[in-house]
């Protein structure tokens, strides 16, 4: 189900819920995802400060259903649960480097345009950034979301450990010495409620990002690997319909500032001014053209502006990227119905890795993303021709994006399901954190 829209607080930059949330405080009013297509069904919100605060709430609920909330940037129910949801934005953030280990840990309730920040500030940043800064490292890290580039893994896949309140109201640590860690990394909050996160740092870098326009379709779909593989980060943007994409948006790691960009890119040309390929305005936007930080350049938009368009429902599908191109096909033999629902299309593409319940595991991976026009009805119907065009290529929808997926897929596609759910079933006995959608999908036993 799609959802209703209503009203909420929104998430502010700093990672913390604005409105009437105080220490401990029990929010009852309505509250939504964060573009408002999603209306949670949960009777009450906790709005934690402490890790101590989460540990009494989950005490307090003691046999009932409890799941954490960060910056409510899915678009389904995964989040919900029809009981009570323990907010971990309001908990500070307190990072701490370990430049021994090349790591920082952090609250998993700040987002990372203020980790970005923080870390930039002393020297250090993060291989690899969503297009959204807006979104809280635990949230973000639990559900898979991934960034770009054919050499960049996900963004879970950066993280070295977990500090977790377990159902029993205890606090517990899990990091990369553990054999089942693999099955936490991606843990769509099915064991526990995370406060605390490990991420690999390196020293910071320069990125210069670039657009070009009227990349051809047929050099994508002749030289689809090439195309997504040729800088550090290459986004592309269609509507699907012409014969052209709209744009690509180019991130290259440099040494300069003074480093220059080509003015073509497999056909496509330079553009130097504001950009008009996303739905959004244009000072939402990053810089183009221009050489600077890290985090100025790999993030599509600012951590300081409005994410995105905003009133939007968003889809993902990943597909293993030997098929990218008859993937690619498909979806615009379906263009006709597609164009007039979408805002824009993002293709992508991320490295492999061994996480269980990752999008990329164990395949070099092309993601198809979707941003739609909140008309709930008109996009669950044409969702449906998407899914069908891309069935044959085994396609894993985003665990927090609106789709049709079922249970027997999820089998399919995800060999280590079974051992994902046996994990989350002796982490969680009783099943406090689980909810209805993980127990249709499989990845929780039925109750």
């Amino acid at each position: 189900m799609l959802g209703t829209a209503a009203v909420s607080p929104p998430a502010n930059p700093s990672g913390g819920l604005t409105g009437r949330c105080t220490m401990m405080d029990h929010v009852t009013t309505e509250l939504t995802n964060w573009s408002g297509t999603y209306r949670f069904t949960a009777r009450e919100v906790i709005a934690a400060r402490t890790i101590d605060e989460v540990r009494r709430a989950v005490a307090k609920t003691s046999g009932g259903r409890v799941r954490a909330l960060g910056t409510r940037h899915s678009f389904n129910d995964l989040a919900d649960n029809g009981a009570t949801l323990v907010s971990v934005t309001g908990i500070a953030p307190e990072p701490v480097i370990d430049e021994a280990a090349r790591t920082v840990t952090v609250g998993a309730g700040v987002t990372y345009g203020v980790l970005a920040a923080w870390l930039q500030d002393r020297g250090w940043a993060l291989g690899n950034l969503g297009s959204l800064p807006h979104l809280s490292v635990g949230g973000a890290t639990a559900t898979g979301t991934h960034g770009s580039g054919t050499r960049n893994r996900i963004l879970s896949a950066a993280v070295a450990g977990l500090e977790y309140v377990a159902a029993d109201g205890e606090l517990r640590h899990a990091d990369r010495s553990a054999p089942d860690f693999d099955g936490m990394a991606v843990g769509l909050g099915a064991f526990g409620i995370v406060v605390r996160v490990t991420l690999d740092i390196e020293p910071s870098y320069l990125i210069r990002q670039d657009a070009y326009i009227q990349l051809p379709w047929d050099r994508v779909l002749t030289e689809l690997d090439q195309v997504l593989g040729a800088t550090y980060s290459v986004s592309l943007f269609t509507d699907w319909s012409g014969e052209s994409l709209r744009a690509a948006w180019v991130k290259r790691r440099v040494e300069s500032k003074e480093a220059g960009a080509p003015d073509e890119f497999f056909g496509a040309r330079r553009e130097p001014g504001p950009v008009t390929f996303i739905d959004a305005p244009a000072d939402n936007l990053t810089v183009l053209g221009v050489v600077g930080p890290w985090l100025q350049g790999l993030p599509h938009f600012r951590a300081d502006s409005t994410p995105s368009n905003g009133d939007e429902i968003q889809s993902e599908y990943f597909v293993d990227r030997r098929h990218g191109a008859a993937a690619l096909e498909a979806v615009r033999r379906r263009s006709q119905r597609i164009t007039p629902l979408l805002m824009v299309s993002e293709i992508r593409s991320t490295a492999p890795d061994e996480l269980w319940l990752s999008g990329s595991y164990q395949r070099e991976t092309m993601a198809i993303h979707f941003t739609w026009v909140n008309r709930p009805d008109e996009v669950d119907a044409v969702l449906r021709d998407v899914e069908e065009a891309l069935a044959p290529f085994a396609a894993r929808p985003h665990w927090g994006k609106v789709s049709h997926v079922t249970a027997s897929q999820v089998t399919q596609h995800y060999p280590r399901l079974a051992d994902a759910r046996d994990l989350f079933e002796r982490l969680d006995p009783d099943g406090r954190f689980s909810n209805h959608r993980l127990e249709r999908l499989g990845v929780r036993a039925a109750r």
